[in-house]
């Protein structure tokens, strides 16, 4: 599985964003997915996750009732709209496809990465 993540950029604090992952090789649509982002200096952190059917979905407590993840299982693709965004979530954000068909905010849960998008939120 190959996983292409895009629509990074710069933005204001307060705008927004929509990240995309694309998935080929082979369909997710029965495995959880999930996006982590890594700032400079610190360790990759978990963001959210949304299992197989898109029911469930499970958020980091920094994006709650900021961040939306959602997946479209016919285009083999998950999305992350980013709203309110603050300069504490400059980082590389990472989709990931999981082992299982569940949410998951611990990354050894995931099996396959894509290569990153660069965010970053200007004060």
């Amino acid at each position: 599985v190959q996983l292409q993540a895009s629509g990074g950029g710069l933005v204001q604090a307060g705008g927004s964003l929509r990240l995309s992952c694309a998935a080929s090789g082979r369909a997710v649509s029965n495995n959880g997915m999930g996006w982590f982002r890594q700032a400079p200096g610190k360790e990759r952190e978990f963001v959210a996750s949304i299992a197989w059917s898109g029911g469930s979905t499970y958020y980091a407590d920094s994006v709650q009732g900021r961040f939306t993840i959602s997946r479209d299982r016919a285009k083999n693709a998950v999305y992350l709209q980013m709203n309110s965004l603050k300069p504490e979530d400059t980082a590389v954000y990472y989709c990931a496809a999981a082992r299982g068909a569940g949410t998951s905010r611990y990354s050894y849960n995931y099996n396959y990465w894509g290569q990153g998008t660069q965010v970053t939120v200007s004060s």
